[in-house]
């Protein structure tokens, strides 16, 4: 039986290729907490997390401190049993963003190794139900930018073969919204879907009035109308519109998606592999909303996604918000429209070591 032996711990911090904001934040570079898990047959995988812009070196702490010192002398088969102790073992602090985000750094690097081990890729060794998933762009639209810049960026994406494009809402008035929206539509037409994203941003009122100027616009969705705590209104919202209403990125525990599913609150979740805790409790949501007849279409983090959509029946789409690129010598790749799963085995990403060094913000923590 294999042993894992040490564990490193570190951090990037990514910069944003395009400046980045929507209703409620900005958010010019992406932390990006690292793990790598070595066994005692010398075996490794290596997996991240993140945050956009704060909160990393406490992550970092957390896994250094309380996390991986658990890790030592087990087997790294056992994932879902070390997911268990890990969310036990920190307990106090469960269910929130630092913990649930610490959680996956270790869960994914896991994955990764179990996946070195036995050759296989993430989408197969999670289930292999689909060999590609249509890709949408949000990358050109966020909420500062200009009109003509996003109607500008939606007639490239459909040049170059996206099936839809996500806009940020949350303008000032409706007018404005709807006036953005509608130039979108007009440039893309009826061949390519349109999401919006409101990022938390709206009263539960106000979500209602926009939903019903939103509805002539033929949304594939209304993403994050209101605060992910706020069930109810987001169960009067359903019931007043003919949106989708899509929530998850914000939601941290299986549990709170099973209640927005039993109380009809949504009809998408977009569970995030990094705030749910990792590649374990992620593909508990897709069988979770399965189950309710949902797709599960997930927030960010395309690199890791693309392999957990692929594994699953129920993920119509994958996110294109490119992420790693300073840090990784090969891309996800997309070919007309569809994104394909990384093929070599574990997670798929090659890590660019020399470029991950640069960036850097603190020496390599070892335990072990």
């Amino acid at each position: 039986m294999s042993k894992i032996r040490s564990i490193e711990i570190w951090q990037v911090d990514l910069a944003s290729k395009t400046k980045r904001g929507d209703a409620i934040q900005a958010f010019p570079r992406q932390e990006t907490p690292m793990v790598r898990i070595r066994t005692d047959d010398d075996l490794e995988g290596v997996g991240y997390t993140y945050t956009i812009g704060t909160g990393g070196s406490s992550i970092v702490a957390l896994l250094r401190d309380h996390l991986a010192p658990q890790l030592i002398g087990r087997d790294p088969d056992r994932i879902e049993a070390i997911w268990q102790s890990l969310f036990y073992h920190t307990h106090a602090t469960a269910v929130g963003a630092i913990t649930s985000l610490a959680l996956c750094a270790i869960d994914t690097a896991l994955w990764d190794l179990r996946g070195r081990r036995t050759g296989q890729p993430l989408h197969l060794m999670a289930g292999g139900a689909q060999e590609r998933v249509p890709v949408y762009d949000t990358e050109g639209g966020w909420l500062h930018v200009p009109t003509r810049e996003i109607v500008a960026n939606a007639a490239h994406v459909r040049k170059q073969g996206l099936r839809g494009v996500k806009i940020k809402v949350g303008k000032p008035t409706v007018k404005e919204d709807v006036k953005r929206l509608a130039a979108v539509r007009k440039e893309i037409g009826d061949d390519m879907e349109l999401m919006v994203d409101a990022n938390q941003g709206f009263t539960v009122a106000e979500a209602i009035r926009r939903a019903r100027h939103f509805e002539e616009l033929d949304l594939a969705w209304f993403e994050e109308p209101l605060p992910a705590e706020d069930m109810t209104g987001h169960t009067l919202l359903r019931a007043s519109t003919s949106l989708p209403i899509a929530v998850g990125e914000s939601i941290y525990s299986l549990s709170h998606f099973r209640e927005y599913l039993q109380h009809g609150a949504c009809t998408i979740v977009q569970t995030d592999v990094a705030r749910i805790g990792g590649i374990t409790p992620w593909l508990k949501c897709a069988h979770l909303a399965e189950s309710f007849n949902v797709p599960i279409c997930p927030h960010f983090l395309m690199e890791l996604h693309v392999g957990l959509c692929a594994a699953v029946p129920n993920s119509p789409w994958v996110e294109h918000i490119p992420q790693l690129d300073l840090v990784t010598k090969n891309r996800m790749r997309i070919e007309k429209g569809y994104a394909y799963p990384y093929t070599a085995p574990g997670l798929g990403i090659e890590w660019d070591w020399k470029a991950i060094d640069k960036l850097r913000v603190a020496p390599v923590a070892r335990v072990g």
